[in-house]
């Protein structure tokens, strides 16, 4: 983390806060901070030239206070222990945010999926679902997609533990395809939570969002369905789009189906017709009424946040404001919605896959819509009285919201033996 905030640390210091905050001992705070199980595991796979590489993955269980551990599985050459401590007990946080029964968990795998063929990839994942089984299950630990993984590899894991139990065990993982467990709805889950996040911020700060300006930072799976649904469902007018090439302008607005077919066609949305170029670090700046980080962590800092003039920002991407910038937005008036808030749709609705998986019963896609709007409506609510009966930030009060039911779910179950 060379250069870098450590993000165990850096989260640690969220639950100091909290903890201290809602008058909690110290000792239930330590255990709060503290993930309850790490396995590293180092596993040989064969690969396409028929030399054998050795790979070394991580799975972090770090709270189960409230059920089962829940969190994703991501391949990258960076992958290292402290950043899934962290991610694992940040997932602890979102899950208690929205109220599902869930503890926090993480796993990861270091290695550059672009540079390997499908085999080598199929062979390392069904390799290290082998080694993590020990400690996944439907009702231990479930794990879902992440960074570098999709519905392909949640298959092959899928499909691993339940040659290794000898019958079909879908719900030991979630954000599978539809035809082998997966749910109605999981694609534009998170953009959908995000969307619905900005709906209830914008009827608190009195703005209607038809004929609202927007700025998406990030145009991937995230980005790219926000766009569609706040465009549909509401009649913001989106005027500037990025992706990890550049990003475009219009202020008349930019319609998410010919954007969508032009970043198709070409690879990004740069150059897309009538547009003028914008960088990413100048759409954060822009002067628009919703601003949508869904790109990449770290994005408004200390350096940046004073010129960020947008009244609401919905963070689509994990991490996108640092400690420090949070603070900067909160004084100059910009409404923040916290990640473990605003994007929390997308594990509301592997939870759901996971219901329908243990039920063996399926809804339909207008039922799983209906409740992520329930779950997630209920959980802005939450937050927002929370801020407002402590006057801090929506980031703290989802925080304070959080640590608080960890704790009494702790401090209900005891300490065994």
């Amino acid at each position: 983390m060379a250069g870098k905030a450590n993000p165990f640390e850096e989260m640690k210091k969220m639950v100091d806060k909290a903890g201290k905050t809602l008058g909690l001992e110290q000792g239930l705070i330590e255990v709060l901070k503290s993930p309850k199980r790490e396995l590293t595991v180092n596993f040989p796979v064969k690969m396409d030239d028929g030399k054998i590489k050795v790979f070394t993955g991580y799975r972090v269980q770090h709270n189960e206070a409230r059920g089962p551990y829940k969190g994703g599985i991501r391949y990258h050459q960076q992958v290292d222990i402290d950043e899934v401590r962290a991610l694992s007990s940040w997932m602890t946080w979102k899950t208690a945010t929205v109220d599902i029964p869930y503890g926090g968990a993480k796993g990861g795998i270091i290695a550059n999926p672009k540079t390997m063929s499908v085999g080598e990839i199929e062979r390392m994942t069904r390799r290290y679902a082998s080694e993590i089984s020990i400690i996944i299950g439907p009702e231990k630990d479930i794990p879902a997609p992440d960074v570098n993984t999709g519905g392909r590899e949640m298959a092959w894991i899928m499909d691993t533990y339940s040659m290794m139990k000898g019958y079909a065990v879908p719900g030991v993982i979630t954000g599978k395809p539809r035809e082998i467990g997966g749910s109605l709805g999981r694609p534009e889950a998170t953009s959908r939570g995000l969307v619905f996040c900005v709906r209830e911020a914008a009827k608190k700060i009195g703005m209607n969002l038809k004929g609202a300006t927007v700025a998406i930072q990030g145009y991937g799976n995230v980005g790219a369905f926000a766009h569609m649904l706040i465009e549909r469902d509401f009649g913001a007018k989106v005027i500037a789009v990025s992706d990890s090439q550049g990003g475009i302008i219009n202020e008349k607005g930019l319609k998410y189906a010919e954007v969508k077919a032009h970043k198709e066609k070409t690879g990004s949305v740069k150059g897309f017709p009538g547009s003028k170029p914008v960088s990413n670090e100048a759409i954060l700046e822009l002067k628009v009424d919703v601003l949508l980080p869904c790109a990449l962590e770290n994005v408004i800092t200390k350096d940046n946040a004073g010129k960020i003039v947008a009244k609401i920002s919905g963070e689509g991407a994990n991490g996108p404001t640092t400690f420090e910038a949070d603070a900067i937005l909160y004084k100059n008036g910009v409404l923040v919605l916290p990640d473990i808030l605003a994007n929390a749709g997308g594990v509301t609705v592997s939870y759901f896959e996971w219901v329908q998986n243990n039920y063996n019963y399926y809804w339909t896609e207008e039922e799983v819509n209906e409740r992520l709007d329930k779950k997630i409506t209920k959980a802005f609510h939450e937050v927002w009285d929370m801020k407002e009966k402590h006057k801090c930030n929506m980031r703290d009060a989802a925080y304070l919201c959080a640590v608080k039911r960890v704790a009494d779910a702790t401090k209900l179950r005891g300490f065994y033996p």
